[in-house]
């Protein structure tokens, strides 16, 4: 019988699992999942769509693991790690898209199969890339959000991870290239919370102090959302400024009640951890071969296409509001 298992691990962790992991059966693939940081809820939802994935392909045991903080090093020293315990695959969110190549190439020399789902690697630190969704809908979403509230325009601010996460700056500049289709709204500033909900509280409150008229804060990452959500309920600015971008139902419910946010999307991270699992598996046990035009089975969820660049987008985000938030916030 395999053994399929979610492992919750530190680097310290990870390294004393090399020997249990040893008396696995040969068959088993070992697909680490490499996340931002630990205890974010998007990761952990994840990590239950890799289960599902596991499960369903029946040989595979998942190893979710990542830094306790969202850098770079941190993820140096995870990927070293299971490097030493020769795994079959990583599939990463990256938290600096080159600091982490050379470890991820280190991988790929080995054997190891290498993938980046949700926050992308440098081409050459990976086979492929899973974007939850298209890059220019996401960008042209999270200000459509706002711009849904503001008929006659305003000032929005932007609440982002860090300075150098992968898919939050995309976002950022896709979402810029579209705000000439919104003439009257003003983005008038940009700040880092790193992913970090005390420090994205703060940031939050430091926008909402230098710019009095601000109307909307957009924070296209889970953890800025939620926080900048309570420092507007703390501020006594509900109703005011207006809380949306990309986050969890179950952790926006509050907000959407309180009216701190009027609506934020978010794709499905189950599914994204699920879909990740598969693609690192088929590519793992060669059933498919990552190329420009080549297509990568996702499961339930179809299959991926990859582009010239060798990415794939999963699908379509999905608005949240106080119509449907209830269907979806025991969920995920």
């Amino acid at each position: 019988m395999s053994i399929k298992r979610r492992t919750f691990t530190t680097l310290t962790a990870a390294a004393a699992l090399f020997a249990g992991n040893a008396a696995l059966a040969q068959d088993d693939v070992r697909i680490a999942l490499v996340v931002k940081a630990l205890g974010i809820g998007f990761f952990e939802a994840a990590a239950e769509g890799a289960e599902q994935a596991a499960e369903e392909l029946g040989n595979v045991e998942i190893i979710y693991t990542g830094p306790t903080d969202t850098t770079a090093e941190g993820q140096i020293e995870v990927i070293n790690s299971l490097i030493a315990q020769q795994v079959d695959a990583i599939a990463i969110s990256a938290n600096d898209p080159d600091a982490v190549a050379p470890a991820l190439q280190r991988a790929m020399q080995r054997g190891i199969t290498v993938i980046s789902w949700d926050s992308g690697v440098a081409p050459e630190g990976r086979e492929m890339h899973l974007n939850p969704s298209s890059n220019p809908l996401i960008g042209r979403t999270i200000i459509q959000l706002a711009a849904d509230h503001l008929p006659e325009g305003g000032q929005v601010a932007l609440l982002s991870a860090t300075t150098t996460s992968t898919n939050q700056n995309i976002w950022i500049e896709e979402m810029n290239k579209v705000m000439g289709d919104y003439p009257d709204i003003e983005v008038v500033g940009t700040v880092y919370g790193d992913d970090l909900a005390d420090k994205s509280y703060r940031e939050a409150q430091g926008l909402m102090q230098t710019y009095p008229d601000l109307d909307a804060i957009i924070a296209p990452t889970s953890v800025g959302i939620v926080a900048a959500a309570q420092a507007v309920v703390d501020a006594g600015k509900v109703g005011e400024v207006n809380v949306t971008g990309l986050g969890l139902p179950s952790e926006m419910a509050g907000a959407i009640e309180s009216g701190a946010s009027r609506s934020f999307a978010i794709w499905n991270p189950i599914d994204l951890g699920y879909a990740a699992t598969m693609l690192a598996y088929n590519l793992a046990t060669d059933a498919a071969e990552a190329g420009p035009g080549a297509e990568v089975g996702m499961g339930r969820l179809g299959n991926a296409t990859l582009d010239d660049n060798n990415e794939a987008a999963m699908a379509e985000p999905f608005t949240y509001d106080a119509s449907n938030i209830d269907q979806f916030k025991d969920i995920f």
